[in-house]
């Protein structure tokens, strides 16, 4: 059973790898359907043309609120490709929010930050409308959107930039993310991050503090396009501080395949699907949050 598992995982990521586009329609076609509610380009930032999608329970009320970042090495990416996950988790009772965020050329480090920051502000004051709560706003994202959520968590700036705090936050899930990854030896990369000054300021793991909220990092362990070392490293530096954090390790899934599996494409192993379904459902509200619901 393992061995076939493991052939058929990595047939279904390669397939997928195939086009974007056809691979996101496979999956968005295999993900519940029923009971999930879908709003798509609502716009959160008129000035930048960004926008999100919404997938939602029906029956919405006090939800859980996930905003869910894509990757792409800040260079491509595009929210609709991750409808599946949407409406997987809306699936088991999560409001999901995907939104945009610029990537180079057209921006450079730090403005997919302070973007990512202007959607969780969004995602956060319109949280009511769309049957979630405040109060339970956990972050989570795939590579570069992991490494966008960890800064957000991690760094003050970007969230105090939007009228807004750390402590907004209740959780977060970084999946396959960049956390700890200088020396760049990548000529597009050097361009991105040149205006960080000094460099080691760009990254996460020199920003990981006491106040950084729950954790939950997703790793395989066969990753060719970000080392899973950084996921290691950035798991032992946040338990030096005492934050709350939770590694699962895998196999067999690649870099692509860690987000493919929150799909229902792997009926034979949800172990990260169900892993991010209990922990982001599980962590209470957190006070300041609690209080504006109220």
């Amino acid at each position: 059973m393992k061995r076939f598992l493991t052939v058929f995982t990595a047939a279904t990521v390669s397939l997928l790898n195939l086009t974007a586009c056809s691979g996101a329609k496979v999956l968005e076609s295999l993900a519940p359907s029923e009971s999930v509610m879908v709003t798509k380009d609502v716009v959160f930032d008129a000035e930048r043309d960004l926008a999100l999608d919404v997938y939602r329970p029906v029956d919405a009320q006090g939800a859980p609120l996930v905003v869910f970042f894509w990757g792409g090495s800040w260079q491509t990416g595009d929210r609709s490709t991750y409808a599946f996950l949407g409406r997987t988790l809306a699936s088991r009772g999560f409001v999901v929010m995907i939104p945009d965020y610029r990537v180079y050329p057209e921006v450079r480090y730090p403005d997919f930050l302070y973007d990512s920051a202007r959607a969780v502000a969004w995602a956060r004051a319109h949280a009511h409308d769309h049957g979630a709560d405040p109060a339970r706003l956990s972050l989570m994202g795939h590579s570069a959107g992991a490494y966008n959520v960890a800064m957000l968590v991690t760094d003050d700036r970007y969230l105090e930039a939007v009228g807004g705090a750390r402590d907004w936050v209740t959780s977060w899930a970084g999946l396959a993310g960049p956390y700890d990854f200088l020396p760049l030896n990548d000529a597009e990369l050097e361009r991105i991050f040149e205006p960080a000054d000094p460099l080691e300021s760009s990254q996460p793991i020199n920003w990981v503090d006491g106040e950084v909220p729950p954790t939950l990092l997703v790793v395989s362990d066969d990753d060719p396009v970000v080392d899973p070392r950084n996921t290691e490293r950035m798991a032992e530096r946040l338990e030096r501080v005492g934050v709350p954090v939770e590694l699962l390790r895998v196999d067999n899934l690649r870099h692509a395949g860690v987000v493919v599996s929150l799909s229902n494409v792997f009926p034979f192993d949800d172990r990260v699907l169900s892993t991010v379904s209990r922990f982001l459902g599980r962590v209470p509200p957190t006070g300041p949050a609690q209080a504006m619901s109220e």
